[in-house]
């Protein structure tokens, strides 16, 4: 795949990205990921389930969606004029589910898919990503229902990331997204309750940074043919500019856009401003340039 700009809006931050193109300028932009969506319709979980942190937030939405053939009704074909990519993220509790909804993805027309392996395995409560054979299986199954490039999404709770992410790159990934949230907790002093209705929540926000690069700087050194997504706490342009010099080769851009939908534009900007001052003139002269001591 080739991207006009190295930033992807992240799924679950901009909607089905239709609502989220009204309002921001998605030039700035390579592609935007929609809101994952499932076989059939997930209620989600019941309010509070999304809580601000002294440093970016929690959140346990629990994947609400009105399913994949109701996805594809409310977009009725327009994603070819909202003036991005958009890729799909598809959830479900087995194999077969995720390429029931790869199908429905491809046919509204997004030009990716990323899978959400980080969600909860709806047998026994572990995430997929967790398991190597099982991320393998999805990953296989969608890519052989797939015409379009496919990536898996990785948690950074994963214990093995190396070895999960290679899996899914044997499996048919094209890419893997390094990385969703990670679990967090809070507590209502107020209210003496957990933050969230559901106890344990994802942290997203700057804090996640270093957490996610981890993943970014093992993934890419241990298996350089595999492509790799940036994604966690990026707020600036040179936030970006570290995921790439470890070696992603796009960043996803999430949280910030709860603050401020058109941050792309800034971040853009910003990273002009660092390449320009490094003496670079493209981002591809500085992707996977870091050293090491």
């Amino acid at each position: 795949m080739s991207l006009r700009t190295p930033l992807i809006a992240a799924s679950g931050t901009v909607g089905s990205v239709r609502e989220w193109a009204e309002v921001a300028r998605v030039n700035a932009y390579g592609a935007a990921v929609a809101k994952s969506v499932a076989p059939t319709a997930w209620p989600g979980r019941p309010a509070p389930r999304v809580a601000p942190t002294e440093v970016g937030m929690l959140n346990g939405i629990g994947i609400q969606n009105p399913g994949i053939e109701g996805w594809v009704e409310q977009m009725n074909g327009s994603i070819a004029t909202l003036g991005v990519p958009v890729w799909g993220s598809a959830v479900a509790g087995d194999p077969e589910g995720f390429a029931l909804v790869a199908k429905g993805l491809q046919l509204a027309g997004v030009t990716a898919i990323e899978i959400n392996l980080s969600c909860p395995n709806l047998d026994d409560g572990e995430m997929f990503s967790f398991d190597a054979q099982r991320s393998r299986d999805v990953v296989e199954a969608v890519a052989s229902s797939a015409d379009v490039p496919v990536g898996a999404k990785l948690s950074p709770n994963t214990p093995d990331i190396v070895g999960v992410a290679e899996m899914c790159h044997l499996a048919g990934a094209g890419f893997v997204v390094l990385t969703n949230t990670a679990f967090g907790f809070g507590v209502s002093m107020e209210e003496r309750r957990p933050l969230l209705s559901g106890g344990v929540g994802g942290y997203s926000g700057p804090g996640l940074k270093p957490l996610s690069m981890r993943c970014v700087y093992e993934v890419t050194r241990a298996l350089p043919d595999l492509e790799v997504v940036g994604c966690g706490g990026v707020m600036t342009g040179r936030d970006v500019m570290e995921y790439l010099v470890v070696g992603a080769a796009a960043v996803e851009v999430g949280t910030v856009h709860f603050a401020e939908p058109n941050a792309g534009t800034r971040i853009i900007r910003e990273l002009g401003r660092e390449l320009t001052r490094l003496g670079v003139d493209s981002v591809d002269e500085i992707i996977g340039t870091m050293g090491e001591w």
